[in-house]
């Protein structure tokens, strides 16, 4: 099986790298080899590889900046997978795609089915769920794994700011009225493998390609998560500025941002978990085994 990966240096796609090698020959590139902004190159990539699978990690993820940058984020969170699920449809290969909880408007505090209506509330939002649906649309052989807050030891992420800047700073404030759960990188890569080696299997002749909900198990809000990096990285003997205690809860609207983000990011991932039979552990866990790494 030869697998086209995207994306190859976010921490999505350095943790993929690692789960997809055993089972396949995984042609890894960056933005520098695969520019998803533009179209005809990426057909003419696609064409040339012949993958029969591509896992597509990469995206525009400049929340904010899409804001004012709606031509490229549209390129690259709808046009692209669009443009992949062509490809493949065309030569019988299968696309795994991954998806946000900015999709969802992100009120209330139940745990969002996949088959809730979505109304994302910011231009990254509209432009990731746009891209679900072009997908869907182009190849009957799509997986879309929708997640929340990614942490990885790889590139930049929440949890790496917390540690620079309590190491730093004498004082954090931090909001504490958006709730979901941190995935790690790690696990959605082995969990990627997971599926990617039941499609490689013999007798695997129907495989249910569809939408889904992939997120660790719990609940925190980024209060409460900075506290938790925090203390875990005294614990480790990470020198801090700022201890747990001293991180003070502050609200999204003491915090302004140019894009609206959801305050309700649980995702509900017993669909996943019933069709594969697999455990999604909890966030506490995940955090952990990244601040090990980093650290």
């Amino acid at each position: 099986m030869k697998l086209l990966l995207t994306g190859s240096h976010g921490q999505l796609g350095f943790e993929l790298q690692r789960s997809l090698a055993p089972l396949a020959e995984v042609i890894a590139l960056g933005r520098a080899e695969c520019d998803l902004a533009d179209e005809a190159a990426l057909r003419a990539l696609i064409r040339e590889i012949k993958p029969d699978g591509i896992i597509n990690p990469a995206a525009y993820t400049a929340v904010d900046k899409a804001e004012s940058d709606v031509a490229l984020a549209r390129k690259i969170n709808v046009d692209a997978p669009r443009i992949m699920g062509e490809e493949a449809a065309k030569s019988g290969a299968f696309v795994f795609h991954y998806s946000t909880d900015y999709v969802f408007e992100g009120m209330g505090e139940q745990f969002y089915k996949e088959s809730d209506a979505t109304n994302p509330q910011n231009v990254y939002g509209l432009s990731k769920r746009d891209g679900e649906q072009a997908l869907l649309n182009a190849c009957p052989r799509s997986l879309i794994m929708r997640t929340s807050w990614v942490v990885g030891a790889h590139g930049g992420n929440f949890a790496k700011t917390m540690l620079k800047l309590a190491s730093e700073r004498d004082a954090l404030s931090v909001v504490a009225d958006q709730f979901g759960a941190p995935t790690s990188a790690a696990l959605l890569a082995d969990v990627t493998a997971q599926l990617v080696g039941r499609i490689k299997q013999p007798g695997d002749t129907i495989f249910p390609y569809g939408l889904y909900h992939v997120v660790a198990s719990g609940v925190t809000n980024w209060h409460e998560y900075a506290r938790f990096v925090i203390a875990q990285a005294i614990k480790l003997g990470k020198p801090m500025k700022v201890s747990p205690d001293m991180v003070k809860a502050i609200t999204t609207a003491d915090y302004p941002v140019p894009a609206k983000r959801p305050a309700n990011s649980r995702l509900d991932t017993t669909l996943f978990q019933h069709t594969f039979d697999l455990r999604l552990p909890d966030w506490k866990q995940g955090v952990a085994h990244v601040l090990q790494q980093i650290l």
